[in-house]
């Protein structure tokens, strides 16, 4: 049995403009101790289909569909009921670690109030708890700097902070959306190995959410790519990127940058991505698609099982895109 298991999620929004089709049935299934990467464009619901997991969708949002965790249905648990899965299970890091950490605290008390609230733990042991896992983390004079206010740390620090925060309770999912985004590149290699590093430590089994696929290329056990809200491609992350099954997810490779190519134009994917109140019949990449077919168009493509336990969403032949 998977640790976490996603059937048929579909996330909607009722707003004035009308209905927002956040996330339109996503399936996936993550093992202990193995890293998901979920990629796409903004707006294509990755951080939605989180949310929805960790009950942290807005007032106007509603989930239907599956969501197990450790054969357990989870969502759209009572608050309460959620409060005794989060952190302690399941903890999340969110995308910007300058807000992540509230200034008018120090760490030492925003630490410790996780153990405390959720381990049971006296002041005295957490704060021991909280340095050791900042030594984990590897901040320098973890001891006397735990007790400092989260702007006495650099930004790459602050990220730090907020994932020995994330692992206190000993999660068995760890979900990080956009980890490194406000970070400069030598410091998103370093939280990236460290990432790699407490998951071999502690066993955690991680969803990472990105746009750059860069970040998840050696970070990731599977790949799933997301688009108009739906799934368009899942599989191996190796497989994927040496054989893109999905123009989609083509058109995403292609987009990186490379350095043996120095000069050449930048390719980019033409078009904007969909109007999520005004979703096509179709596959919605389908007006960006350079390899769109007649049904494309009017029938949504399923995801349908291929080679390798490769799956994807799409009206093209395989022998098209490889």
């Amino acid at each position: 049995m998977s640790l976490l298991e996603v059937k048929d999620l579909s996330v909607r929004f009722d707003t004035l403009d009308g209905r927002v089709n956040a996330v339109n049935g996503v399936s996936f299934n993550l093992d202990a101790g193995e890293t998901l990467g979920i990629v796409g464009e903004s707006g294509s619901g990755k951080t939605q289909s989180v949310f929805a997991l960790m009950g942290l969708l807005a007032r106007n949002g509603h989930a239907s569909g599956s969501i197990k965790y450790d054969g357990a249905e989870i969502l759209n648990l009572s608050e309460a009921e959620l409060n005794k899965i989060r952190a302690e299970k399941i903890s999340m890091i969110f995308q910007d670690p300058m807000t992540s950490l509230n200034p008018y605290m120090r760490v030492s008390k925003q630490l410790t109030e996780v153990l405390i609230h959720h381990k049971g733990l006296s002041r005295k042991d957490a704060l021991a708890e909280s340095i050791h896992m900042l030594d984990a983390v590897r901040i320098p004079q973890a001891a006397k700097r735990v007790h400092l206010y989260p702007h006495e740390f650099s930004g790459g620090m602050r990220q730090r902070i907020v994932i020995a925060m994330s692992l206190l309770c000993r999660p068995k999912l760890l979900i990080a959306d956009e980890p490194t985004t406000a970070l400069d590149v030598t410091v998103q290699a370093q939280i990236m190995a460290l990432l790699s590093d407490l998951q071999k430590e502690f066993g955690t089994a991680i969803i990472l959410i990105t746009h750059d696929l860069g970040v998840i290329a050696g970070s990731s056990d599977n790949m799933l790519v997301m688009y108009g809200g739906r799934v368009m491609e899942y599989g191996n992350i190796e497989d994927i990127f040496a054989h893109p099954a999905h123009p989609y997810t083509m058109g995403l490779l292609h987009a990186i940058p490379r350095i043996d190519h120095q000069g050449t134009e930048l390719v980019t994917i033409p078009g904007n991505p969909p109007n999520m109140l005004r979703l096509p019949k179709g596959c919605p990449f389908e007006p960006r698609c350079c390899y769109a077919v007649k049904d494309c168009k009017s029938i949504m493509p399923e995801l349908t099982a291929q080679q390798n336990n490769r799956s994807r969403a799409c009206h093209s032949s395989v022998e098209s895109l490889l």
